[in-house]
C-alpha cells in the first residue's frame, strides 16, 4: 500500500487580534495578553495575529495604551512564533488614503517593532492600492532579510466573481511580488464545495502559499475549512475556543482535532491548547458579565447567506432605520442593497464599501427616490477615489450624482504629495518616539488625546518620585 503524503495544515491564531475585535469590539488590553504568551509560543503556530485592523485605534481611544508599546512587549514574549498584522492597503489602519511615504514609514516601523507578516487588503480588491505596501515590505526584506507581504483578496459573490476571476487574481498577486495569498472571507459567505473549486483553480495559477480566513457568522466556516484543506489550502485562521465561533473564527482546538491522524495533522498538543483555553475562559466570562461580549454575536446569522450581507452591515442598517422610525422599511432596504451594489460596480462588501452601499440603500428607500440624496462616500466611490471596481459603475447614477465631474482612472494616492514632514511638524510638541508621528497620521485627534493623557501620567509619576526623594530620613 502506497504511503500517504503528509501535508500538515498550518494554523494562524487570531485570539490576540481578530477574535476579540469580532466579539468584544477590540477591547482586550495588553495586560490580559502577556501572561499567556509563553504557552502560546510553544504551540508551533504558523503565526499569531496580534496587531493591525482596529487594534491600533481601540488601543489609543479606549484602552489608553500605546499600540507600538503593545507590539514591542508581544515581540519580547514570542521568541519562536511569527507575528502577523492586518493592513488596509493605502489606508494603512485608518480611513483615508495616505501618501506613499506614510505607507513606507508605517511598514518600516511595523517590521522594526516586531511584525513578521503583513496581510494587506483593499475593499475593492484593487491591486494598485496594495502595491506600495508590498514594495515597502519587499524593500525591507531585501535590505534586512525580514518581512513577508501577504495580499488578501476580499471574498464576495456576484456575476463578476467567477473562478477565472479568482485564479487570475492569484496570478497577478504573484506577479506583483507578494509572498503569499489570503482569501479573506469576512462575511462567512464561502461555502464548502465552492472553497474546493476556488482553491484548486487558484493553485493551478500560482505557486504561492494560500491561506484561508473566514468568520463563523453564517455557520459554515468549519466545514469550509475542512474542504479547503483537502483541496490544498496551506494555512487556516482559527481562534482559541473561548473567543471562537459566532462572528469570530472556527475554534483552534476543534480544527486541530479534526485533522488528527490524517495527512493534514497539525501535530499540536491538545493539552497545551487546553491550558491556553483555560486561561482565556475567565476573561470571556467577565466580558459576558459586564456586557462587553453580547450573546447575539455568538450565534449563527443565516441572513448572512440569504442576503449575502455581512452581519455588521445588517446591524448597522437596522440601527439607521430605527433612528428614522422606519423599521418597516427593512425588507425594502434589503432588496435595495444588491441594486446599489450593482450601480457602484459590484464591490466586495467589506469596510468601508459595505457601509457606503448599506447607507446609500437606506437613503434611497427613505427618500422615495433613488439617489435623490447621496452621501459624500458614495460620491467618492463614483469618482473613483476608492479605486476601480471589477464591473463598470452605472453611467445613469454617475450622471445624476456627480454630473460633469471627471472620474479618476488610476490610483487616488498618485495625486497625494508626501506627508511625513508636514505631519511631524504638526505634532512635534507631543513626539517622544518616531512612531508617534504615525499614530498621529492615522488618528490625529485620538492620538493627540492619548499623548495628553500619556504626558499627564508621566507628570504624576515624576511628582510621586520627587515626593519620595524629598522625604529625608532622620539623622
Amino acid at each position: 500500500m502506497a504511503e500517504i503524503t503528509k501535508k500538515p495544515v498550518k494554523i494562524m491564531e487570531t485570539v490576540l487580534r481578530d477574535a476579540h475585535q469580532s466579539l468584544i469590539a477590540t477591547r482586550m488590553p495588553t495586560e490580559v495578553m502577556l501572561p499567556i504568551i509563553d504557552k502560546m509560543d510553544k504551540v508551533g503556530y504558523h503565526a499569531v495575529e496580534c496587531w493591525g485592523g482596529a487594534t491600533f485605534d481601540a488601543s489609543l481611544r479606549f484602552l489608553k495604551e500605546d499600540p507600538w508599546d503593545r507590539l514591542r512587549k508581544l515581540r519580547d514574549g514570542f521568541k519562536n512564533t511569527k507575528l502577523q498584522m492586518l493592513f488596509r492597503g493605502q489606508n494603512i489602519l485608518g480611513y483615508r488614503p495616505y501618501a506613499d511615504d506614510v505607507v513606507d514609514a508605517f511598514v518600516e516601523k511595523s517590521i522594526a517593532n516586531g511584525i513578521d507578516i503583513i496581510r494587506i487588503f483593499d475593499c475593492l480588491n484593487y491591486l494598485p492600492n496594495l502595491q506600495e505596501a508590498v514594495n515597502a515590505t519587499n524593500e525591507i526584506k531585501r535590505r534586512e532579510g525580514r518581512g513577508h507581504a501577504q495580499v488578501a483578496l476580499s471574498y464576495t459573490l456576484g456575476d463578476a466573481y467567477t473562478l477565472e476571476y479568482w485564479a487570475d487574481m492569484a496570478k497577478k498577486i504573484e506577479e506583483m511580488g507578494a509572498d503569499s495569498i489570503c482569501i479573506k472571507d469576512m462575511a462567512g459567505l464561502l461555502l464548502p464545495y465552492k472553497a474546493t473549486e476556488m482553491i484548486k483553480a487558484m493553485k493551478e495559477n500560482t505557486n504561492l502559499p494560500i491561506q484561508l480566513h473566514s468568520h463563523y457568522t453564517s455557520g459554515v466556516a468549519g466545514m469550509t475549512y475542512l474542504k479547503a484543506v483537502e483541496a490544498g489550502v496551506d494555512i487556516i485562521d482559527c481562534a482559541m475556543s473561548p473567543f471562537a465561533m459566532g462572528t469570530s473564527q472556527p475554534a483552534t482546538e476543534v480544527m486541530v482535532e479534526t485533522f488528527k491522524g490524517t495527512p493534514y495533522d497539525t501535530g499540536y498538543d491538545q493539552e497545551l491548547l487546553a491550558e491556553i483555553a483555560d486561561y482565556f475562559t475567565p476573561y470571556r466570562e467577565q466580558c459576558l458579565k459586564t456586557g462587553l461580549m453580547n450573546p447575539k454575536v455568538l450565534g449563527v446569522n443565516i441572513k448572512t447567506l440569504l442576503y449575502q450581507v455581512p452581519g455588521g452591515m445588517l446591524s448597522n442598517m437596522v440601527s439607521q432605520l430605527k433612528e428614522q422610525n422606519a423599521e418597516d422599511k427593512y425588507r425594502a432596504v434589503l432588496e435595495e442593497i444588491p441594486r446599489v451594489r450593482k450601480d457602484l460596480g459590484e464591490p466586495p462588501l467589506v469596510t468601508p464599501s459595505s457601509q457606503i452601499v448599506g447607507t446609500q440603500a437606506v437613503f434611497n428607500v427613505l427618500m422615495g427616490e433613488r439617489y435623490k440624496m447621496a452621501t459624500k462616500e458614495t460620491k467618492g466611490m463614483l469618482r473613483g477615489e476608492y479605486g476601480q471596481t471589477v464591473k463598470p459603475m452605472s453611467q445613469e447614477v454617475i450622471d445624476k450624482v456627480i454630473p460633469g465631474e471627471t472620474r479618476l482612472t488610476g490610483r487616488f494616492a498618485d495625486q497625494l504629495e508626501n506627508e511625513m514632514s508636514k505631519l511631524e511638524e504638526e505634532m512635534k510638541q507631543w513626539k517622544q518616539q518616531d512612531e508617534d508621528v504615525l499614530s498621529y497620521a492615522l488618528f490625529p485627534q485620538v492620538a493627540t488625546d492619548f499623548f495628553k493623557y500619556r504626558q499627564a501620567q508621566q507628570e504624576k509619576v515624576d511628582v510621586t518620585q520627587a515626593d519620595t526623594e524629598n522625604k529625608a530620613y532622620p539623622v
